[in-house]
């Protein structure tokens, strides 16, 4: 057996899918106007049916670059109760995922009439993932190495997300526990010593605020907190978006900066031991207009060790439609 072929391939493998292996990513999205695919008690949240599809390019100058696709809706379908869905696929390379998750969601108003916002919002996500990895061309065929088969490994599994959401007039918050159910796949299971855990679950907690400034201007300043359980990551992100009024509906941009709070040991020289922590900046911009929405987001990476200069890119597009008459007496965007 070549054990060094054998080594470098796990290493290569496992690094690839650790940011993939969880379902959905959590990127910039619920930035852009789409708080549901992030938090599932968004569902039917909102006085309008919504649309979105997101389309994620990562590192254009790099072969196999992770990229990713959504498209999901929600809408109300009584007072109190949402429903939505989502599908998606996400690929890193030689690892890939698609998945489907259905949504419902209760929403208790606590306002006395519709008029002013005072909600709390319980939501559950059951999801359906399939994960491959393609191991086809890795292996040296005149001296094959019996540990890398020559095809498609294939797992599926299922799991839930649930989660809470509180709207108050200006103020929101949002807590949700993805990926809840533990898991193993033995899409990895191949008389090798690596086993996957099956513990990939992962908290998000988002604050923030709309501040009115005058009758056409708005800032809206927010974070959101990210946990995951089995590698003790975490990360904050710190955000700042503002809002124009106009006839047609809202131009909107702002910034949002994600750190993480763990840091990852290096060496340039092969001497020096150096720490560093994952840092993102991301600027986005987008408007509403009328019954559509449009936004971009830019990440780029701000660290002394990375694999290319090359930003994230995304592209966000949305239809509301079936708006209620009644609306929320608040300058509430994410809900009026």
């Amino acid at each position: 057996m070549n054990f060094k072929k054998t080594y470098l391939f796990f290493v290569l493998l496992v690094s690839q899918v650790v940011i993939s292996q969880e379902g959905l990513p959590v990127y910039a999205d619920y930035l852009s106007d789409n708080l549901y695919l992030v938090h599932p008690a968004m569902a039917g949240a909102a006085n309008a049916n919504k649309i979105r599809l997101t389309a994620r390019k990562q590192w254009f100058d790099v072969d196999n670059a992770p990229n990713l696709q959504t498209a999901n809706f929600n809408f109300r379908t009584s007072d109190k109760v949402g429903l939505g869905g989502t599908i998606f696929k996400d690929e890193n390379g030689r690892f890939s995922q698609t998945g489907f998750y259905a949504t419902m969601a209760y929403h208790l108003l606590f306002s006395r009439d519709r008029t002013d916002l005072n909600m709390l919002s319980f939501g559950m996500n059951a999801g359906f993932i399939q994960s491959n990895v393609d191991l086809r061309g890795l292996d040296d065929v005149t001296n094959p190495d019996p540990v890398i088969l020559d095809r498609i490994q294939k797992d599926a599994y299922f799991n839930v997300d649930i989660g809470m959401s509180y709207n108050y007039l200006e103020w929101y918050a949002h807590f949700t526990v993805k990926n809840v159910l533990p898991t193993t796949r033995n899409i990895f299971d191949n008389n090798t010593p690596i086993k996957e855990s099956n513990n990939q679950r992962r908290y998000l907690f988002s604050l923030g605020r709309l501040i009115n400034i005058g009758t056409l201007w708005a800032v809206e300043p927010s974070f959101m907190y990210m946990a995951t359980d089995e590698t003790d990551e975490r990360s904050i992100d710190m955000n700042l978006k503002g809002y124009r009024s106009f006839d047609f509906g809202k131009l909107w941009a702002g910034i949002s900066y994600r750190r993480s709070l763990d840091g990852a040991e290096f060496s340039q020289d092969g001497v020096l031991v150096e720490n560093q922590q994952l840092q993102y900046i991301t600027p986005f911009v987008g408007a509403n207009y009328k019954k559509f929405m449009f936004g971009y987001t830019y990440s780029y990476q701000m660290n002394s060790v990375v694999l290319t200069d090359g930003g994230f890119h995304q592209l966000t597009l949305g239809y509301d439609f079936g708006k209620r008459k009644e609306r929320w007496n608040c300058n509430c965007p994410a809900v009026n």
